[in-house]
């Protein structure tokens, strides 16, 4: 169970669009994020919503997930990364993750927070 788990509010994201409302753009790139940082990909499933267009979206993870869902209409998005530690330290890698993704959506303002689950 041991693990980092990082969340991010961010806020008046600059970032393209597409990364936004693009199923497929915003996938690709959390798919491609999670391996860059050597964690192993097992699944994932992305849901775009009617109306504004905003999505939900999980990267399944050997070492646990990612979860991201976007709210183009205010260029908001929350993010979830949690990486466990079973094997080997990942806290590295679940930080790397979560700055590759926030870099990506460029916000203005974010509210991030750092738990540490299980027991040391």
């Amino acid at each position: 169970m041991r693990g980092l788990h990082l969340t991010g509010d961010l806020y008046r994201c600059s970032c393209d669009g597409r990364y936004l409302t693009g199923l497929a753009d915003l996938r690709d790139q959390c798919v491609a994020f999670c391996r860059d940082a050597g964690l192993e990909v097992v699944g994932d499933t992305f849901y775009r919503f009617e109306g504004a267009g905003g999505i939900t979206g999980t990267v399944l993870l050997a070492e646990s997930h990612i979860a991201i869902h976007t709210w183009p209409e205010s260029r908001s998005v929350t993010l979830d990364v949690y990486v466990c530690n079973h094997s080997h330290e990942n806290s590295r890698r679940a930080e790397n993750l979560f700055e590759s993704v926030v870099g990506l959506l460029e916000p203005e303002e974010k509210i991030t927070n750092r738990l540490q689950r299980g027991k040391p």
